[in-house]
């Protein structure tokens, strides 16, 4: 899925800052930058990207939220059809 089909699905991007980092060794370094989208659904039921930072080839997937065993999908059509059952389902109070 390309970063544009998320988009289109209404997910909104999270930046996050890179931090500097250090060992116990005095090795330094810096995190870089990056960036990912998520979709809340509900409270207590987002999904989320890959992170930018991870994506090969403008390829990402979209999981759920905090789950023991991660749940992914990588094609457009599944995560609209998934966003358009849940919206569907969801009990107006």
């Amino acid at each position: 899925m390309t970063e544009k089909e998320i988009q289109l699905l209404g997910f909104t991007r999270e930046d996050e800052q890179g931090i500097a980092c250090s060992d116990d060794q005095g090795n330094h370094w810096t995190e870089d930058d990056y960036y990912y989208y998520v979709y809340e659904v509900t409270d207590g039921l987002t999904l989320i990207t890959s992170a930018s930072d991870e994506v090969k080839d403008g390829d990402w997937f979209v999981e759920f939220f905090n789950t023991d065993e991660p749940i992914r999908f990588w094609d457009f059509g599944e995560v609209q059809g998934l966003i358009n059952l849940i919206e569907k389902a969801k009990v107006k109070q």
